[in-house]
């Protein structure tokens, strides 16, 4: 048997990413990839090795580009000399990265790094997502460092109930990712409007 035909792996991801948006992550599965590109079984699994390294590469990506958004905004907030600014801009970042890509962050909310480092993840998928975590307990430590001076568990987990944990929920608990707060804002939703669904 000959080896399965490469496929580009960037048009592998698109593909993935799009039945991720529009179907659910229970729904990406390597069939479901295989199908929506045309790709054969074997080329997918030749790509990505699992599932899992499927799942953990496209939300990976959009993690990192999550986190470069965030990162910058976060940079800018502490160059001015402002902490507290600097933490509500962090804090902020889901909504406004929302505002931006609906369709990334819906898929950034559907799971995390966590859930996604199973088994059978080869090396680099798991160093991907845990690269992530480094990354992101790196702005958290940078932003307990700004508010208090400190680098504890204690300050950078109220950090972290700040940036991750509240805006995640409030994101979350709201149908439509692109208005945290329904309501507050009526001018930029009229009630007739169709809300956006996370799958």
């Amino acid at each position: 048997m000959g080896r399965p035909r490469r496929y580009d792996l960037d048009v592998l991801h698109d593909h993935a990413r799009r039945l991720w948006i529009d179907m659910g992550i229970d729904d990406v599965t390597m069939r479901a990839l295989s199908t929506e590109s045309g790709a054969s079984n074997g080329a997918v699994y030749h790509a990505f090795g699992s599932r899992s390294g499927l799942l953990a590469r496209v939300w990976s990506t959009e993690a990192q580009k999550f986190l470069t958004f965030q990162r910058s905004r976060v940079v800018g907030a502490l160059r001015d000399g402002d902490p507290v600014s600097a933490l509500v801009t962090a804090a902020l970042t889901p909504a406004s990265y929302a505002l931006e890509d609906a369709d990334g962050a819906r898929l950034l909310l559907s799971t995390n790094a966590d859930r996604l480092m199973t088994p059978e993840l080869d090396a680099e998928a798991e160093g991907r997502l845990r690269r992530l975590q480094r990354d992101l307990g790196a702005l958290l430590i940078d932003l307990a460092e700004a508010m208090w001076g400190r680098r504890d568990r204690a300050a950078v987990t109220a950090v972290q109930y700040c940036v991750v944990d509240l805006p995640a929920a409030l994101l979350l608990k709201n149908a439509d990712i692109t208005d945290p707060w329904p309501g507050t804002c009526s001018n930029t939703r009229s009630e007739e409007s169709p809300r956006r669904h996370r799958p």
